[in-house]
């Protein structure tokens, strides 16, 4: 199928213009978190926890594995995986916004994480060296990009051999959609 290859561009500026225009969330992702959890999150950063689950129990991370949060946002599940795999560890976050990967770096500074690094990139082009992470993770984001088969070929090529992926993410039955719906910038940028 060859829809996830239409606009790519016109998606990715949909999805740019929608997060510019945040100004501060309530934090809506936060209900998937549990206290001990939110926790090891600075107060400041659970605002703009915007992720649909939560993927990082699911990786069963250990200390010192590599881990990628693709799509990181503001870096909630990069900071949480950054505890989990400790000082041994690290943990890259790539967003494809600036202003989130700004953010990102902001929080981790808070929360005294020297094992994390937040990157601007691509999912369909991540900056991250082949077989290079033990773990990928994804939070709610691979649904906002045009091209999701690349998204998952990235995801694997950057994992070594025996690596884990955990992702929460909403998905939709196109076919049982008018394509007005399955195309409206609310579809892709909400």
């Amino acid at each position: 199928m060859t829809r996830d290859l239409m606009f790519q561009d016109e998606i990715k500026q949909l999805v740019a213009d929608a997060y510019h225009d945040l100004d501060e969330p309530d934090g809506p992702g936060s209900v998937f978190y549990d206290d001990t959890q939110l926790a090891r999150i600075p107060p400041s950063a659970r605002s703009w926890m915007l992720g649909v689950g939560n993927p990082v129990p699911h990786a069963r991370l250990r200390p010192g594995e590599h881990v990628a949060d693709l799509g990181c946002g503001a870096g909630a599940d990069a900071l949480l995986a950054a505890a989990e795999v400790g000082d041994t560890g690290h943990v890259v976050g790539v967003d494809l916004l600036p202003s989130m990967v700004e953010r990102a770096r902001w929080f981790a500074a808070e929360a005294g994480h020297d094992n994390v690094e937040f990157v601007t990139g691509e999912m369909e082009s991540l900056p991250i060296p082949d077989a290079s992470v033990d773990v990928v993770v994804n939070n709610g984001s691979v649904n906002l990009c045009a091209r999701k088969s690349r998204v998952l070929a990235e995801a694997f090529r950057i994992l070594r051999p025996g690596g884990r992926m955990a992702v929460a993410d909403l998905t939709i039955h196109e076919e049982e959609l008018p394509a007005e719906v399955v195309t409206h910038p609310s579809a892709w940028a909400g």
